[in-house]
């Protein structure tokens, strides 16, 4: 299983080992590690947040509320990986907004805006611009008209029902037939159609000396068999259908502005109304100028659809079910209490003024962040070097154990950042953290292994000291690794930005250390190590007295 894990971790990590494989490495080749601000560059923006007309026991909520919308708004612009966060400096709050690999700044400004907007749309008129002229309309019904007539005469005369239908008909459902349809019961066909087959007195296999005129169209009927009685009377029938020309239906609804935005919703909230169980439903209060607006906007809307959009998005459209002149309105629906929650809290996103002013902007060099992540990575590979040689030098043949679970360590982690199941994104601070982790996986294994040669000296034999070695250390260990865990974990809740990045590396870099130098280390050392080993103490560094 370490052969198998060495050999996964080994090819994601390092795909151009198998580069002669394009199926294999194209596809290795997909995982990329998702690199920070200051790695590969981007725009940092700065805001202050404008709270001087919202209440002290409000803010926390005003500030998640803003941060949701440009959370949102970057990702509608398809951002990969955007940092976004607040920070509070006495009385002042901050918004943070950190764009990896964008370049325009100006672009990114625009993105963002200043404040969430919400607004509410009633449904306009239909959009005449995709209209048909009514001149134009009658002109082609008329063509299709002599179009149908010239058809029938052909049929009258004689001619391949059949063919005329498969090169003429306009109906889908029944052409590649000949136009034939089989039994239907009485009933089933528009009544136009009906009559002709039951009351002009057709005989089977006869065709209509007429055009029978439907909403669809101009039909060709032939009649070819009735059967039954009363209610179980079935016919069977072939048509040829030139279609009438209509109107094109628009399946958008054309919202138009009312007037009335999210300045004017004062409050919204979850409350519940009691239908044999509590069902949750959606509050809106209104300022004085909402509520006039509100109610005219009712009043004219009776039976149609209110829409409430945030920063252009219909984030609900319930009907109007009667005028509202109160200024407090409900809206009602299957709601679970979650869905409820988070349809309040996008109204209150555009609903809390809450201004952001831009105060500070920087554009990071995309250079500058390859030039870091250089000399970042050759200070991680030096100091992996460093650390190798001592524990050969030291440790010896152990050392050259611990070398091994080293490297497929520093494996494990490059695949994790790179398949990212977590949505990591690797920054300078955080590769500081995998340098530390890289140090405490050492340490683990050092406290193993002094532990290995006190009970050698002891007078145990390598085989027990190592296991005793093991036992002994874990504590140790696990005390320190678990302390560090929550150092990250407190790191990463009370922080942002660059320590939280470097906090979440550390934190899987000291979960991954603590299994490898455990599991790993102690799988191998049992899988090499032998009773060949008692003779050549030289070997772990032990000298042994006589």
């Amino acid at each position: 299983m370490i052969a198998v894990l060495a050999l996964a971790v080994g090819l994601i990590s390092y795909p151009k080992a198998v580069s002669k494989i394009p199926p294999v490495y194209n596809f290795l080749n997909k995982f990329q590690i998702s690199l920070g601000l200051d790695l590969q560059g981007g725009i940092h923006l700065e805001y202050e947040a404008d709270l001087r007309q919202v209440e002290s026991s409000q803010i926390d909520d005003a500030m998640q509320a803003v941060q949701d919308v440009i959370e949102r708004r970057v990702n509608a612009f398809g951002v990969a990986e955007p940092t976004i966060y607040t920070t509070k400096s006495g009385t002042e709050r901050r918004l943070i907004v950190e764009l990896a690999g964008v370049k325009d700044i100006n672009e990114a400004k625009n993105l963002i805006k200043e404040t969430p907007f919400l607004e509410f749309k009633e449904e306009g008129p239909e959009d005449e611009s995709q209209k048909i002229p009514q001149e134009f309309l009658d002109k082609m019904n008329a063509d299709a008209k002599i179009k149908a007539q010239d058809i029938l005469k052909k049929a009258l005369a004689g001619e391949d029902f059949a063919k005329l239908a498969e090169e003429n008909s306009e109906d889908p459902g029944s052409k590649e037939n000949g136009g034939e349809y089989d039994f239907f019961p009485k009933g089933s066909f528009v009544p136009e159609y009906e009559e002709v087959i039951f009351e002009k007195d057709l005989k089977d296999g006869e065709i209509y000396k007429e055009l029978a005129e439907t909403q669809f169209g101009w039909h060709i009927i032939k009649k070819i068999e009735i059967r039954g009685e009363g209610e179980e009377q079935e016919f069977k029938s072939a048509h040829i259908l030139i279609s009438k020309k209509t109107q094109p239906v628009s399946e958008e609804i054309n919202w138009v502005p009312t007037g009335l935005t999210g300045k004017n919703l004062k409050d919204a909230y979850v409350d519940f109304q009691s239908q044999g169980i509590s069902t949750p439903k959606v509050v809106l209060v209104f300022d004085d100028e909402g509520k006039k607006l509100f109610a005219e906007i009712t009043k004219r809307n009776i039976g149609k659809r209110v829409a409430i959009l945030l920063d252009g998005e219909i984030i609900t459209a319930p009907t109007v079910n009667s005028e509202i002149p109160n200024g407090t309105a409900e809206v009602t629906g299957n709601y679970t209490i979650d869905e409820a929650n988070n349809l309040v809290r996008k109204l209150k996103e555009g609903a809390l003024p809450v201004p952001i002013i831009l105060v500070s902007q920087q554009s990071i060099e995309a250079s500058l962040g390859q030039i870091s992540f250089e000399k970042s990575v050759k200070a991680g590979a030096i100091g992996l070097a460093v650390v190798i040689i001592f524990l050969l030098v030291y440790y010896r043949f152990l050392g050259f154990i611990a070398s091994i679970t080293l490297l497929l360590y520093t494996g494990i982690m490059i695949a994790f950042l790179k398949l990212n199941p977590l949505g990591i994104t690797l920054t300078l601070p955080g590769i500081a953290g995998i340098i530390i982790s890289i140090g405490m996986a050492v340490d683990a294994n050092i406290l193993i292994f002094e532990r290995t040669k006190e009970e050698i000296r002891r007078g145990r034999t390598v085989l027990n000291a190592i296991e005793e070695g093991f036992k002994r250390a874990w504590t140790s260990i696990r005390d320190g690794n678990v302390s560090s865990i929550i150092t990250a974990v407190i790191l990463y809740a009370f922080s942002a930005g660059f320590v939280r990045g470097f906090a979440v590396t550390l934190l899987w870099g000291v979960i991954f250390s603590m299994l490898t130098a455990i599991v790993i280390t102690r799988t191998l050392i049992r899988f090499m190590v032998g009773e060949w080993i008692e003779k050549r103490m030289w070997m772990i560094g032990v000298k042994v007295k006589k």
